[in-house]
C-alpha cells in the first residue's frame, strides 16, 4: 500500500481544487499500473464538502494511522509541498516507522510519474 501525500489546504479554494485533481490524476495513474495507492487528498476532499474540516488537526489521526498502515509514502510535489504541514508530519511519521519515503515531481499539465 502506497501513501500519496500531496499539499491541500490554501486560503484560496480554486488552489485546495486544483491540488485535489492534481493528485487524483497521479492516483489514477497508480492504480491504473496495479499500484494500491490512498490518497488523504483524493479520499476527504468530497467528505470536506460534506461538512467536515479542511484542517490538519481533524484529518491528523486518519492520516498518521494510513501512514502507519502503508508500506511506503509517495509525496507529490506539488507547489507548496515543502511548506505543508501534514507533508511534514506525514514523511516524519514515515521516517519514525522505517518506512521509504519517495518524492514524485508535478509537472505542468503532466499527469505526474510513469508506474509501469
Amino acid at each position: 500500500m502506497i501513501y500519496l501525500s500531496s499539499p491541500y489546504t490554501h486560503p484560496d479554494p480554486a488552489i485546495c481544487e486544483q491540488r485535489f485533481r492534481a493528485v487524483c490524476q497521479v492516483a489514477a495513474e497508480m492504480l491504473r499500473a496495479g499500484k494500491l495507492v490512498f490518497s488523504p487528498i483524493a479520499h476527504s476532499h468530497p467528505i470536506e464538502h460534506g461538512g467536515a474540516p479542511s484542517t490538519w488537526e481533524f484529518w491528523k489521526a486518519l492520516d498518521l494511522e494510513m501512514v502507519t498502515k502503508s508500506d511506503e509514502v509517495v509525496v507529490l510535489k506539488l507547489p507548496g509541498w515543502d511548506r505543508s504541514q501534514g507533508v511534514q508530519a506525514e514523511v516524519a511519521w514515515a521516517r519514525a516507522l522505517g518506512k521509504p519515503v519517495t518524492y514524485v515531481e508535478a509537472g505542468d499539465g503532466d499527469p505526474g510519474p510513469r508506474w509501469d
